[in-house]
């Protein structure tokens, strides 16, 4: 864990997701201090999230919410230069709204998001089960973790994450029993330390940043590899969300990969809250490419 008090980490995290408008669907992110080489992609998806959401006002006293994202990366950020988002209002419906993000760099295009926006209404209602897991104090803290796996950037990501509280649970073999119908698992808890605001869609950013901690790393469960084996890099990124929640509060972060091939893992992530309501469902395919001996 980082030794950033609580509410000040929080606070930077915040600070982070509030972009500057520059001119109509024309926004700028500013970027944290950091000694990585390439910016982070939780950070690009929750600051475009921002941005296309600024242009979805309620209509008519209709409140609009997001629903689901999906984006692809296309080169890595430069941490040194702000991020310029561009955003395209694709359609106004009368109960869904879409817009398109475009996150540019040296007038290059570095990522693209595509967000679909609901007015509020009801419906059917069911989820699955949450599965039963040890309480978060049972967890093992994901930068120790990363350090004792020789992770060369825990000790930069770990400045980078001040605001993010994870607490490993297990993978498959590994403090999960294997399962033969899926056989690549990983689960732990996540929340934002120290108090965040009320805002529903800071929430949902913020979420937004912390789902790219760990989901493609589910892909590597089921190998006994460690990181400097592997050359990883996230390629798309999907995330649903189904009901409101607090990222500040401890939420179980569900993982598994139902494939690895041709140099590719896929992921699937399932969002509980501590109650065992589901709140989001998170996919992304990357690069997991075996680096040379």
């Amino acid at each position: 864990m980082s030794d950033v008090p609580a509410d000040e980490a929080a606070a930077e995290l915040v600070s982070l997701l509030d972009l500057e408008y520059l001119d109509v669907d024309l926004f700028r992110g500013r970027q944290p201090a950091s000694t990585r080489q390439r910016v982070y992609g939780g950070q690009v998806a929750a600051q475009a999230l921002i941005a296309g959401a600024r242009t979805v006002p309620g209509r008519d006293g209709v409140a609009f919410h997001v629903h689901s994202l999906h984006s692809y990366f296309l080169l890595p950020g430069d941490y040194q230069v702000p991020i310029i988002y561009d955003v395209e209002r694709i359609r106004d419906g009368r109960s869904f709204a879409t817009r398109r993000v475009m996150a540019r760099q040296h007038g290059r295009p570095i990522y693209y998001q595509t967000l679909s926006f609901q007015r509020t209404e009801e419906g059917f209602d069911h989820q699955d089960s949450m599965p039963a897991t040890p309480p978060p104090d049972a967890g093992i803290d994901l930068l120790d973790l990363m350090r004792q796996g020789g992770n060369a950037e825990a000790d930069a990501l770990g400045r980078e994450w001040a605001a993010l509280e994870v607490r490993w649970l297990g993978s498959s073999g590994h403090g999960i029993e294997v399962d033969p119908a899926h056989p690549s698992q990983t689960r732990m808890w996540i929340r934002v330390r120290g108090a965040m605001p009320d805002d529903p869609l800071t929430h949902l950013a913020a979420f937004t940043y912390a789902s790219d901690v760990s989901l493609l790393g589910a892909s590597l469960a089921a190998h006994e590899v460690t990181p400097p084996q592997v050359q990883m890099a996230s390629l798309d990124h999907t995330l649903w969300f189904h009901r409101p929640f607090r990222v500040d509060d401890w939420w179980l972060y569900d993982q598994w990969s139902p494939s690895a091939s041709g140099a590719r893992g896929l992921s699937i992530g399932r969002v509980f809250t501590s109650d065992g309501a589901l709140v989001a469902t998170a996919a992304q395919e990357g690069l997991i490419r075996p680096r040379s001996r």
